[in-house]
């Protein structure tokens, strides 16, 4: 779970994570106790999820604006109405409806992903041989031969390291 999620209801910090999977799609909710207990999650009978979802912040607020998506013309009421976007570009169009829902569901609203260790240790490594590489270089054009060769060494012992990586693997 991310750290400091608040309460999909009222704001305060989330202590109890609810996660339904329905028609092949995961929902996730996050309450404070309180809300929790008023919403019944605490007597598995009373609880529904679905109603629980139907109160998010995808209501329309009074005097709002209706927007639309340039490309696919999609309107707020339509993404009010399936939760879903129809192309890319509503994700530019529709920032001020969906920032307070992220907001509420997520500890943040940038995506910051993920990267495999031995992908960012491969990034690293082809970074480090591209900077010695152009050493290399102006090392050679400015007839400093001593470092050429430094650079050489160093260039040649990432390979190696590289090319006895590739063999483990």
């Amino acid at each position: 779970m991310a750290k400091n999620l608040k309460c999909s209801h009222c704001n305060n910090p989330a202590t109890v994570h609810l996660t339904q999977i329905v028609n092949n799609k995961i929902i996730k909710v996050d309450l404070c106790e309180s809300c929790a207990q008023a919403k019944g999650v605490t007597d598995p009978e009373g609880f529904s999820l679905a109603d629980l979802l139907s109160k998010t912040n995808l209501t329309p607020e009074k005097g709002e604006p209706q927007i639309t998506c340039p490309d696919c013309g999609l309107s707020s009421a339509d993404f009010r109405r399936t939760g879903r976007l129809g192309c890319a570009a509503c994700y530019q169009s529709f920032v001020p409806l969906l920032r307070p829902v992220l907001e509420d569901m997520h500890a943040g609203v940038v995506h910051k992903g993920k990267v495999p260790e031995i992908a960012f240790s491969r990034q690293s490594s082809e970074a480090e041989l591209q900077t010695l590489e152009n050493a290399l270089q102006r090392a050679i054009e400015e007839e400093a031969y001593e470092d050429a060769a430094k650079y050489r060494d160093q260039i040649h012992a990432i390979k190696q390291a590289a090319e006895a990586e590739a063999v483990e693997s």
